[in-house]
């Protein structure tokens, strides 16, 4: 059996599969719809049952038509899979909440200028309104 430096070997040497990303994206598609729901770790299990197409495929390959993927399936399958805001492909269970991440240029302008004012970076000027909002509704 073939192991991955092997392949690489090959490859560097002009022996390619000659597969388009849009076809290695179509290959993980229908691998994915056919996962059980709650399986962890998509894009690997992917790799995995994709046999040797996915072991001699390049990495840059792969990351890009992973990138298809995840986009198609949440496009296409809304009922099964999610994709939040930060490119994670998850399964559609009811039980994830997209987070509303965008925000009003105008209030996003007096974030800055409190967090400026009160000599803080953003991210700690929220976390204070945060606790500050919490233990006044507590």
């Amino acid at each position: 059996m073939f192991d991955k430096r092997t392949l690489g070997d090959m490859r560097r040497s002009g022996m390619n599969i000659g597969l388009s990303k849009a076809k290695l994206s179509q290959a993980m598609l229908e691998i994915l719809i056919q996962l059980p729901a709650g399986t962890t770790n998509l894009k690997q299990t992917i790799i995995n049952n994709m046999g040797l197409m996915g072991q001699i495929s390049a990495t840059r390959d792969i990351n890009e038509a992973w990138n298809k993927t995840k986009k198609k399936a949440a496009k296409e399958y809304p009922d099964k899979f999610l994709l939040d805001g930060r490119g994670l492909l998850q399964w559609n269970d009811c039980s994830v909440k997209l987070l509303d991440k965008k925000i009003s240029a105008v209030n996003y302008k007096k974030l800055n200028e409190m967090a400026d004012v009160e000599n803080y970076s953003v991210n700690q000027m929220v976390s204070k309104l945060i606790k500050s909002y919490g233990n006044k509704n507590a």
